[in-house]
């Protein structure tokens, strides 16, 4: 058996941490391939290592002198090593660290170097071998991610290697050049080593025991998930969830394999296992609810707007010529809507206006702006009739007025858009029909 484990930043911010993931590690040898994160916060006020190190690049980039923010930097390992009594010294890493800071190698590069020196405390810890990521993880020429070159280098590399760690969040250009992932994108490593591997689970660890059913800051203690599906889990992250970042889904599901989001601090909690598909009977009716704020709503009006071919078209090549992305698009016989984020259409609601005219000529445009989208998803759904009555006589009860309804064909999910300051009271509301009343 093969298990591919990723730890995040919180648990691995202290030696303390540390200890924990070690015994974790130990305790099943499956767990052949580790991918660790930079230290994380140790405590609230504390500031992430990746945070640090961008601080003292933007330094030296501005011609500053680092040796001080260079120093903060080293301490926080030197407290990590000797708190492990580990027989390891990182003076040449930050001695190279700092020389290529002055010759400013790039953001990329400063941010990686997080992960890498954990990494190598890490393998000196627990006695494994340590793999740059730089050497496995490939990006093309224009900084996008190879799947299938990584896929068949890391394959190779990883077919002879028993227990390795590997640095997540970066890899690395043709030329040589360190490329990241956007931030969170440790998950992406470990899903990608995950499928290099053939891995039979991908532990992903961090803070919280698996996926909730909704935010713990709107809801308090809301329920966790069991289990989910990709299908489900992508349409969460996207509305706003972020137990792990979503392009993370997508190596492993290419290959089937399940993806485990466990607590470090409580390991003997089972967590929330993502799976491509399942038998097993949802909790709820409802698998999670999600949301965004920020958005806008563009209404176009024109009688007779349906007899005319091609106006959506037309319509959304007028946000796609001012590069401005589109979330929704509902409509009626004479009504079309584009929901868009607020704060990218703002500067350019003139222009969009003016082009919306010459291009379809509608009778009248109406912005409404300040709304939120609220996603309630789940595969129970489907097979439950009276889900979107129950949506709504629940947000009725709490006096939240709808500005927008959506639902997907696959009657995964349905998308509902309030107010901004409706927010909150719509998601408790929701939650509590579903699962409150459950319990």
């Amino acid at each position: 058996m093969k298990i591919v484990a990723k730890f995040g930043g919180s648990s691995l911010a202290s030696a303390g941490q540390m200890k924990k993931v070690a015994d974790i590690i130990h305790e099943d040898e499956a767990r052949r391939y580790v991918i660790p994160s930079a230290p994380g916060r140790r405590f609230s006020d504390d500031t992430k290592v990746t945070d640090m190190l961008y601080q003292c690049y933007d330094a030296a980039a501005a011609g500053e002198e680092i040796d001080e923010k260079l120093q903060q930097i080293k301490s926080r390992y030197q407290e990590i090593i000797d708190g492990l009594a580990l027989e390891l010294s990182l003076e040449e890493e930050f001695d190279v660290i700092g020389d290529y800071f002055k010759r400013q190698a790039g953001r990329d590069y400063a941010a990686s170097r997080g992960e890498y020196l954990n990494g190598m405390v890490l393998a000196a810890y627990l006695d494994y071998k340590f793999l740059d990521a730089a050497e496995v993880v490939m990006f093309d020429e224009k900084g996008s991610f190879d799947s299938e070159k990584t896929n068949e280098v890391m394959r190779e590399r990883l077919k002879n290697m028993e227990n390795v760690v590997i640095p997540g969040f970066y890899g690395a250009m043709p030329d040589g050049s360190v490329k990241t992932f956007s931030r969170g994108g440790s998950d992406i490593t470990g899903s990608i080593v995950a499928r290099a591997v053939r891995a039979d689970v991908y532990e992903n660890w961090t803070d919280v025991s698996g996926v909730l059913v909704t935010d713990p800051h709107v809801v308090a203690n809301p329920e966790p998930i069991e289990t989910i599906t990709y299908r489900e889990l992508r349409e969460l992250s996207y509305m706003g969830a972020t137990v792990m970042h979503e392009e993370a889904i997508f190596p492993v599901r290419q290959e089937g394999i399940p993806i485990n989001i466990r607590n470090t601090n409580r390991p003997q909690d089972k967590g929330t296992l993502i799976v491509e598909s399942t038998c097993r009977q949802p909790k709820y009716i409802i698998t999670g609810i999600a949301g965004k704020k920020g958005f806008c709503a563009i209404n176009i009006e024109k009688e007779m707007m349906n007899t005319e071919i091609g106006f959506g078209r037309k319509v959304l090549q007028v946000f796609e010529e001012n590069d401005i992305s589109f979330e929704h698009t509902p409509s009626g016989i004479d009504t079309f809507t584009v929901l868009v984020h607020q704060s990218e259409f703002m500067e350019k609601e003139q222009s969009v206006i003016s082009g919306l005219h010459r291009a379809v000529s509608p009778d009248s445009i109406d912005l409404e702006s300040n709304l939120a989208l609220i996603a309630i998803v789940g595969r129970g759904m489907k097979a439950t009739k009276g889900t979107a009555g129950r949506i709504f006589s629940a947000l009725a009860h709490a006096n939240v007025n709808i500005k927008m309804i959506d639902q997907g064909s696959s009657e995964l999910n349905i998308i509902i858009g309030v107010r901004n300051e409706d927010f909150d009271a719509a998601i408790r509301a929701i939650y509590d029909i579903f699962v409150t009343i459950q319990l």
